[in-house]
């Protein structure tokens, strides 16, 4: 299961995860995708994707991530970034070759 809640304060919006970031979960999350871009178009400058709760993410998870992540980015005026991403996550960037562009919306690069 994966469940999802969108937290906006007035310098940012949090999109805060928890649990299994997996096919089987992604459904919903991508049906949402429109609406949660439509809402990060507000003043907020800052967009935070928060994985401290995720529990699992598979390749295609990791897929659903990189979009929303790039599809972000492309905003005009928002700085993007990413929260306690999970070990998976970054294993999987490594395996595509895709962990210096992750680390570019941690605080670790």
């Amino acid at each position: 299961m994966l469940n999802w809640d969108l937290v906006q304060n007035n310098d940012k919006i949090a999109l805060r995860f928890s649990g299994e970031l997996s096919r089987n979960t992604l459904l919903p999350l991508w049906q949402q995708r429109a609406s949660f871009l439509s809402e990060t178009k507000l003043t907020q400058p800052y967009i935070e994707w928060d994985l401290s709760g995720v529990t699992r993410i598979d390749s295609a998870g990791f897929a659903l991530l990189c979009n929303f992540l790039h599809d972000s980015q492309q905003l005009p005026n928002k700085t993007v970034r990413l929260v306690n991403p999970p070990q998976q996550l970054l294993t999987l960037a490594d395996l595509v070759n895709l962990s210096d562009w992750i680390a570019s919306f941690t605080d670790s690069h």
